[in-house]
């Protein structure tokens, strides 16, 4: 579990196919001394788990559901991404509920200044749309954001300075590409609104009621 606020930002050192799969290689000495084998990292909003590692940074697989889904399939050596280690139990809780778990892509299309934050607009599935709400929470490229508006194949999220400073998301080009996970309380509300009346009969079934 994650909570979007991101720890640094590292460079992929490398990357090498594995089966259907990728071998990504991370520079990041920030992390790497920190991290051990098997612990899990979001790379741009992806969780991925630590398979070598060393004081200057780590390795990680990513399977071939994980590049169907995200961006990582266009990922070139050199360029740089966002870093999350997993959560502790006794850490503090900011940013929101981040499981690492990518639903899609989203493409930017607009970007303004708005006062001393940026407003950047996105264009992704209408499948992702329809698990978002205003000022609700969103993760991409693994950092927690606040949606400003939704529409049917839109969104918007507000960016303050430090955010995109610190993240790869101040060097996002028009066009360019983020993973996108919409916020997992939402996707349980769809599916238990979705499948109400059969939540209510197996509940009231395992009471020991005969409908």
């Amino acid at each position: 579990m994650f909570t979007g606020i991101i720890e640094t930002r590292a460079a992929v050192d490398g990357i090498t196919r594995k089966g259907e799969g990728l071998r990504l290689r991370i520079r990041s000495k920030e992390l790497g001394e920190h991290l051990e084998k098997d612990d899990s990292v979001a790379v741009n909003g992806i969780c991925l788990t630590v398979v070598e590692r060393s004081s200057e940074g780590f390795s990680a697989d990513a399977v071939a559901e994980t590049l169907a889904r995200t961006t990582l399939k266009d990922w070139k050596p050199g360029q740089t991404v966002n870093l999350e280690r997993g959560m502790p139990a006794s850490g503090r809780f900011d940013g929101h509920l981040v499981q690492g778990h990518i639903d899609g892509t989203a493409e930017l299309i607009k970007r303004e200044g708005r006062g001393d934050s940026t407003e950047m607009t996105f264009r992704t599935a209408e499948a992702l749309t329809a698990l978002m709400v205003e000022k609700g929470s969103v993760a991409l490229d693994g950092v927690s954001l606040t949606i400003v508006s939704v529409t049917r194949d839109r969104f918007s999220v507000a960016v303050i300075p430090y955010t995109l400073s610190h993240t790869t998301l101040g060097d996002l080009p028009p066009g360019g590409k983020v993973n996108v996970e919409t916020d997992i309380i939402g996707k349980y509300l769809a599916k238990f609104s979705g499948n109400k009346e059969k939540l209510s009969r197996t509940t009231l079934e395992a009471w020991g009621y005969t409908l």
